[in-house]
């Protein structure tokens, strides 16, 4: 339950992925120019860049260009083109804002300002903040099990989903992590993680809504769920990686379990006496309001705050409200029994 958030993460992150590499500011004439001229001659006006650097036959001066800097700089992978590309965007940018016209997608991707080579800095804090939400949550709702409700004579506690609950709560802070990584520079290697961590989060999370909104308890049971529903999710995440990164199939995969999860918890929402069923209707009205920042795309605020990025801002208070419904889930289920023990 605590994963609807990231379910909304998951199905926002499908729904935005880039379906072609072209865009009007990179078929920009006068941007094509910049670029062209920059990787000739490693300076776009008055700025050069290291990454420029070539021999007469045309290859880097002194070894590939990540080889002469620090170990910890060169996961960003910047080379003379991507370099290249930046600057001319800044400037073509400027040009179009003094002629009053609008920002424009190069390359798939609004025009984000860098900070200490981070290409998006605010939505990588916020997926920090993201993780730090869910490992907060984590937390609490592990010390309300083990030291706050009474356990079982074997030490084990009596809410029959905490062992999922914890794996959860693994994979969704792993898809925080790779969605601040892939945020930071996008490069084939951090877009294939995010991609497939966010599809084994929607996934696991599809069949832990199964499980507790038919409260599904035999581990046989369990398996027969699981099972299926693991070995698709482990298939398309192969063949995103080692066959094709085929976004539009991706698309289709997330929102198909994104949208079964939902009516699952919706139909159980509906028909559940729960004490805290209303914290699991502001999270599934609230976060489907927020998802029309992901329809209303629009581009980045000084070139930092764009609708996805207030989007991630959005999944805060959400994850933050789950984790409290699933704290209140374990004491009602122990409570509950607890009483048919008596």
């Amino acid at each position: 339950m605590a994963h609807l958030p990231l379910i909304l993460l998951v199905s926002a992150l499908c729904a935005s992925l880039p379906a072609l590499d072209a865009s009007a500011g990179d078929a920009d004439p006068i941007y094509k120019s910049c670029v062209e001229q920059c990787e000739k001659s490693g300076c776009v006006g008055s700025k050069c860049f290291q990454h420029c650097k070539f021999s007469s036959d045309g290859k880097p001066i002194d070894g590939p260009w990540y080889m002469q800097e620090p170990l910890y700089l060169r996961w960003k992978q910047w080379d003379c083109r991507s370099d290249c590309r930046y600057q001319c965007m800044l400037d073509r940018e400027e040009e179009r804002e003094k002629l009053g016209d609008k920002p424009v997608k190069y390359h798939g991707k609004w025009p984000f300002r860098r900070v200490y080579g981070i290409q998006e800095p605010v939505a990588v804090a916020l997926s920090a903040l993201n993780l730090t939400i869910q490992f907060h949550g984590w937390i609490s709702f592990f010390i309300l099990l083990y030291y706050k409700l009474p356990l079982r004579q074997s030490k084990k506690p009596y809410y029959e989903y905490a062992g999922l609950w914890h794996i959860y709560a693994i994979i969704s802070m792993n898809s925080w992590f790779w969605s601040a990584v892939f945020h930071s520079r996008d490069v084939e290697l951090t877009e294939k993680l995010d991609y497939s961590s966010a599809v084994a989060l929607i996934g696991f999370s599809l069949i832990l809504s199964i499980t507790r909104a038919f409260n599904v308890r035999d581990e046989a049971a369990r398996v027969m769920v699981a099972a299926p529903l693991a070995a698709f999710v482990t298939t398309h995440i192969l063949y995103l990686n080692f066959y094709k990164l085929d976004y539009g199939l991706n698309m289709k995969v997330c929102a198909g379990m994104g949208i079964a999860q939902l009516l699952v918890w919706a139909v159980w929402a509906g028909v559940t006496r729960h004490p805290s069923r209303r914290k699991l209707w502001v999270v599934v009205v609230g976060g489907g309001l927020a998802m029309l920042l992901e329809i209303y795309d629009f581009p980045p605020y000084r070139g930092f705050v764009d609708a996805h990025t207030l989007w991630h801002a959005t999944t805060i208070p959400f994850t933050y409200l789950w984790w409290s419904f699933v704290r209140d889930d374990a004491e009602f289920r122990t409570s509950t029994l607890l009483k048919k023990g008596k």
